[in-house]
């Protein structure tokens, strides 16, 4: 199963529309959306929001929580996917950060962590995602986005 043709199948089905916003997977999940013929039906705005500016001035997470969690902890994800909730206002709104690697990492937030929340009006979610950290970076990638668009399907089916 494609997941990205299963979600877009649904957001057509039911009418929604989402944003995404990405960090370390850098454009690769609004890739995958995009590849699907028609996404625009459904697309609002996909943004990548790599550097801590970017988090903090375009979507509004809390330079407080950039320096008391990082940008690799589940508070930035969460405040990454309400601040693209409140600058597109999308049905959903999702959300990536964490470590591709090869460097980078620490023993509390290794190479290959990452957190994404999925943001709607009535409820959100925050997932952790750990993968080796012996993964290579591009395929790290491929990864996060994959796990990221099952569990964008899990929550929208």
């Amino acid at each position: 199963m494609k997941y990205e043709e299963e979600i877009g199948k649904i957001l057509l089905h039911k009418g929604l529309k989402i944003s995404t916003t990405e960090s370390c997977t850098g454009g690769l999940l609004s890739s995958k959306l995009t590849d699907i013929s028609g996404s625009s039906a459904y697309i609002t705005l996909n943004l990548v929001t790599y550097a801590n500016e970017a988090k903090h001035n375009i979507l509004g997470v809390k330079e407080s929580t950039l320096e008391n969690f990082g940008a690799v902890s589940k508070e930035c994800a969460y405040e990454m996917a309400e601040g693209l909730y409140k600058l597109t206002n999308s049905d959903i709104c999702v959300s990536t950060t964490g470590i591709a690697g090869p460097t980078g990492g620490s023993p509390d937030k290794p190479v290959g962590l990452m957190f994404s929340t999925i943001y709607t009006k009535d409820k959100a979610q925050t997932f952790k995602i750990v993968m080796s950290s012996q993964t290579p970076r591009i395929k790290m990638k491929e990864l996060f986005a994959n796990e990221v668009l099952k569990n964008i399907y899990e929550f929208i089916k």
